[in-house]
């Protein structure tokens, strides 16, 4: 009989329960938790994909907010972004190993989002 145990919930990161407000983990917690920054985080752990890709499927974003929003997740080493020298121009988008780490933890919350998400806008409309 196997007994299973828990997930080790990671250790709470700051000992005196402070957020400091210099911490650059609160620029990377901003840059990951950003609206656009979870769903194409959630859309690239699915595999590579273009530009008109992830605009379809973040619906709603702009086309300014997209560019941005990839940006700043190449510049900090979640997405890889692959241009290919031919004609039209061709650019994938996909996750580094870093980022597919990232997605791993972020699915289970974006899972439970939507679980959740009817009961809690109802009862917030009632």
């Amino acid at each position: 009989m196997e007994v299973s145990t828990p997930a080790a919930v990671p250790a709470f990161p700051f000992a005196d329960g402070i957020f400091p407000a210099g911490c650059p983990s609160r620029t990377v917690l901003d840059h990951v938790t950003s609206k656009w920054g979870v769903l194409l985080l959630v859309a690239l752990s699915e595999g590579p994909q273009r530009w008109s890709e992830l605009r379809r499927r973040a619906e709603g974003i702009s086309e300014k907010m997209l560019a941005q929003t990839l940006k700043t997740l190449e510049a900090d080493g979640f997405v890889r972004r692959d241009a290919q020298p031919v004609i039209p121009p061709r650019v994938d988008y996909s996750l580094t190993a870093r980022g597919h780490e990232l997605a791993a933890l972020l699915l289970p919350l974006v899972a439970w989002v939507a679980e959740h998400a009817e009961a809690i806008a109802n009862r917030q409309q009632s």
